[in-house]
């Protein structure tokens, strides 16, 4: 989940949302999922959910909210809710140094010692998966470290997302060159499969990658897990106030096995957030590692 309300949609007068349902929503939203809605994005909010309010035939934000607390149809909105707050931008290979840190260093070394301690047992976490390029990027490159020593390791990347619709796409696994515009091509040839203007990743990565519908604020979902040595969390955390993002980072931390590492968006920090983690600097990346 990269970007959050990046589209706008122009509505009429007819469609304000007054303080007191913008307050009532926001809070809806932030228990619901955790994340906050600032009021200088109120104007977003409101002309997001504009389009549902017209579809469901609902007179107001008013309305809207009490459909979705109490209408027998208000599960189905909810996955129209979460399509609506969260807008998914996002890429193949998206910010090439860090993803450079995490193959010459961080995996590299995790193999290495999986390697040393006779167990090729390999999990990875991605959370917030969007439309599936972050993880399948994460399994191109254990694709092109591990080679033909691959079938050998029992590997398996969790990949979840709030949005359903998202998770939908990213099982077909079906993509346009736009979203491969970081991708170096010898990688695009040998990992996916041209279909007209599309590229189809390839079995081979996709079986590595297992995907599924998760709410970050909800513990007992996170907890379900499986422990991780390294995980994925780029782009998410910006969108949640600093109770959440500390209980959310609290989950990746005891989710993560000693001595694993935490991957942010080069853009986040866990300043004043989190002091669990020991900052590891590297030439374009910081990545936060869980000590023994």
């Amino acid at each position: 989940m990269s970007s959050l309300f990046s589209k706008t949609i122009s509505l009429g007068k007819d469609h304000k949302i007054s303080d007191a349902e913008f307050a009532q929503l926001r809070g809806y939203i932030y228990d619901l999922c955790g994340i906050f809605i600032a009021d200088n994005r109120k104007y977003l909010l409101e002309n997001r959910l504009a389009n549902r309010i017209k579809h469901l035939n609902l007179k107001g934000y008013g309305e809207y909210y009490h459909y979705l607390q109490y209408d027998p149809g208000r599960k189905a909105e909810l996955g129209k809710l979460f399509e609506v707050i969260t807008t998914n931008e996002t890429s193949f290979f998206r910010n090439p140094p860090q993803l450079k840190v995490f193959h010459e260093n961080i995996l590299a070394e995790v193999v290495n010692d999986l390697r040393k301690k006779g167990t090729k047992r390999l999990r990875i976490w991605s959370a917030g998966c969007s439309t599936g390029e972050e993880p399948y990027t994460i399994a191109i490159i254990i694709h092109e470290l591990l080679k033909s020593e691959l079938g050998l390791w029992d590997i398996k990347i969790t990949a979840n997302d709030l949005s359903e619709k998202v998770l939908e796409s990213a099982q077909v696994g079906l993509y346009n060159e736009y979203t491969l515009r970081s991708t170096p091509p010898e990688l695009v040839a040998r990992h996916f499969d041209k279909q007209g203007d599309l590229f189809k990743i390839k079995d081979n990565v996709k079986k590595l990658v297992s995907l599924g519908q998760i709410n970050l604020s909800d513990r007992e979902q996170l907890k379900r897990v499986e422990r991780s040595q390294i995980v994925f969390c780029r782009n998410v955390i910006i969108y949640f106030d600093n109770e959440m993002k500390r209980k959310v980072i609290g989950a990746f931390y005891d989710n993560l096995l000693p001595g694993g590492h935490l991957i942010i968006g080069h853009s986040e920090s866990l300043h004043n957030i989190s002091r669990v983690f020991k900052p590891v600097h590297h030439p374009g990346a910081i990545i936060y590692k869980k000590e023994e």
